[in-house]
């Protein structure tokens, strides 16, 4: 691939690189081509960065000098071409017309002082992160134009540090290691380790986080710094024949300026000199010095990149279309490019909002789960399983003993007025699945989101609604079981007739009697009061029996002679208690009565089990669904509220800058 063809393809990348940095993070779903500079912080990465670009531009100090990601994006131009565009730096004292750099916050402003472009690196990252030792994954955006560069864009991550100093954070290792993580971890990166060669390989941290996500090396070039300071007698050619820790892309050594040269800014262009000298004239690397020092990592990593760029282009592009499409879509959710604060806006969420009401409440929606009951099939499961289980296990004789059902037998409406409790807690648990959809709607619908103040009001209207609605449909409740305990119709044809009850009744008494004693085996006789049911002792067997509901009640035993001119007929007690027990035919009216009563109950939780649903259809659901439009647009479609209500959240007004910014960066991306 020819040089100009191989700067074409790296500056698409560059192009694309500023346009999504200048829109924020959203860049990172593109997942551009890439080198990123990985290292200790003791590892030199400043110094390699230095001399591929050839100037002193970077911040330096102790602890944690880069603390933003920096790209850097490196574009070849040849000698002279800015003094023909007409350029003055005479201005500037380190002017030099064919070298200077660009900040991405900072457009239409050159910087030919390259100390400069240092001092706005550490403004711009303290404006930041503030003059402390914290870190930012906000990235700065720097491009440098010279005649002496390779067209290349490489990304300086923070060094990686174990122990905090100073001010740093207590967790700064970890901070550190997660924005690392995130830029290495994409397949689209080349790693660029850097490792002091003076040290044990295999205690390098870069290429120790390295190998976390790229096991093989496939995508991992590593850089041995500090080549001049090893140990007399040793070198590191086991490391370069890929004996050690072997690497797809190979290791280049170099050799840097130390701490002296720059206290005493030796220039670069003298350090990359006597790098040159080093490799020629050292015994193990002579002979190879064309695969050693910095010029040759720079060509080597222009031509990983300008490949790198080739190979995933088309998805690239695949990948800017996808993400138009989808921010695209957002736009429209967020109400387009321009804010659109009509009444239209209202009438258009009223109409949706009832539209979806209805569609939840009929079981039409397109989003049912299998697995959990949704809008009216919820209203459903209260009528059909709730409220007819909890009718049916009411036993009108849960409460009482069999001697007080003299007593219910003439208070039995009161039994009946025990349906009303689970008729009103249908009512509100239907009302509280109103409630449960609505507010279902209300997360739902994008237009609440944009306007908060509309969804705080119109959750107001509709719960209100609700609540009016709730007093008709109670009352109509309320009702049926009234109508029900003021009239018993004991000619209802499902009810049980006094004959079926009576036989029903004798022989449930006859199969629980014990058997009748049979003859003496010994005498050959009948056992005494095996006659006639023991009326064979009975010596006034003629005796008047008691009636039928004589025999309930106890009266006073003792009969008065009646004075002549008075009634035979005495005043009732002031108190009528039940006798304490029941004899054998009082147990068998007893029994009878239970069963009328029960028959009788069951026919009334049918018919409450069947009407109840259908008066809290009436009144409550179906009223909500064909009213519930005309009362928000009642309470909602006004002149004087409609400016309040339309106030957009800040959220969706920020979110919408965003997402025009990263729109019109896609189209570009995609130009």
């Amino acid at each position: 691939m020819s040089a100009g063809l191989g700067s074409e393809v790296v500056g698409i990348v560059n192009k694309l690189q500023d346009a999504f940095s200048a829109v924020g993070s959203s860049a990172a779903a593109i997942d551009l081509p890439q080198i990123c500079v990985l290292g200790s912080q003791s590892s030199g990465k400043s110094s390699v960065l230095e001399n591929i670009v050839g100037r002193d531009f970077l911040p330096r100090g102790t602890g944690i000098v880069t603390r933003r990601p920096l790209v850097l994006q490196l574009i070849n131009r040849p000698a002279g071409s800015n003094q023909a565009n007409g350029v003055d730096a005479s201005t500037d004292k380190a002017a030099n017309a064919d070298e200077w750099g660009e900040f991405l916050h900072l457009p239409g402003q050159k910087f030919y002082d390259f100390h400069k472009i240092r001092d706005e690196i550490v403004r711009d990252t303290e404006a930041k992160t503030g003059r402390n030792a914290g870190i930012s994954p906000q990235p700065i955006n720097l491009r440098i134009f010279s005649p002496n560069v390779v067209t290349l864009t490489l990304v300086d991550l923070p060094g990686l540090t174990k122990v905090p100093v100073g001010d740093q954070p207590k967790d700064i290792e970890r901070q550190i290691r997660d924005m690392v993580l995130k830029y290495i971890s994409r397949p689209s990166c080349i790693i660029l380790a850097v490792t002091s060669a003076n040290t044990d390989l295999a205690n390098s941290d870069g290429l120790k986080m390295a190998r976390e996500v790229d096991p093989e090396g496939l995508r991992t070039i590593g850089v041995l710094t500090k080549i001049d300071l090893m140990d007399k007698g040793t070198d590191v050619r086991d490391i370069l024949a890929g004996r050690i820790i072997p690497l797809r892309l190979g290791y280049i050594p170099v050799v840097n300026r130390g701490q002296r040269d720059i206290e005493t800014s030796k220039s670069i262009t003298a350090a990359l000199d006597q790098e040159r000298e080093f490799f020629a004239n050292h015994p193990a690397y002579a002979g190879k010095e064309a695969y050693c020092g910095t010029p040759y990592l720079a060509r080597k990593l222009n031509g990983l990149l300008m490949h790198h760029i080739r190979a995933t282009l088309p998805d690239i592009k695949a990948r800017i279309s996808q993400q138009q499409t989808k921010y695209n879509a957002e736009l429209q959710s967020l109400g387009g490019s321009t804010a659109d604060n009509s009444g239209n806006v209202v009438l258009n969420v009223i109409t949706e909002f009832t539209n979806e009401f209805r569609t939840v409440i009929d079981g039409n929606t397109n989003d049912l789960s299998l697995n959990e009951l949704s809008g009216g099939a919820r209203i459903s499961f209260v009528f059909h399983e709730l409220f007819n289980n909890g009718v049916r296990n009411i036993d009108p004789f849960d409460q009482v003993k069999d001697g007080d059902i003299r007593t219910i037998l003439y208070n039995s409406s009161q039994q009946i007025k025990r349906l009303e409790d689970p008729g009103l807690k249908c009512c509100q648990l239907v009302y509280d699945e109103l409630i449960r959809i609505l507010g279902q709607l209300l997360a739902k619908m994008q237009a609440f989101r944009r306007y908060p103040a509309l969804r705080e009001r119109f959750n107001a209207v509709v719960v209100n609604f609700f609540k009016q609605s709730m007093n008709p449909t109670t009352k109509l409740v309320s009702d049926l079981v009234a109508a029900q305990a003021c009239y018993v119709n004991t000619t209802h044809p499902d009810f049980l007739n006094g004959h079926r009850a009576m036989a029903i009744v004798n022989d449930r008494l006859a199969a629980a009697r014990p058997p009748p004693p049979g003859v003496d085996p010994k005498s050959g006789k009948l056992a005494p009061g095996a006659l006639n049911n023991n009326r064979d002792l009975d010596v006034d067997a003629k005796k008047e029996e008691p009636s039928f509901f004589g025999s309930f009640f106890a009266t006073a035993r003792t009969k008065k002679k009646p004075t002549p001119g008075q009634s035979v007929m005495e005043a009732p007690p002031p108190v009528i208690r039940p006798q304490a027990a029941l004899n054998e035919r009082e147990t068998m009216e007893t029994e009878v009565i239970k069963l009328l009563i029960h028959s009788y109950y069951n026919i009334v939780k049918r018919e409450m089990i069947d009407m109840v649903p259908k008066a809290i259809t009436l009144k409550l659901v179906s009223h909500s669904k064909e009213n519930l439009q005309r009362e928000l647009l009642q309470e909602l479609y006004k002149p004087e509220v409609l400016n309040d209500l339309l106030k957009e959240s800040e959220y969706i007004v920020s979110r919408r800058k965003e997402v025009i910014g990263m729109v019109q960066a896609l189209n570009k991306a995609e130009e």
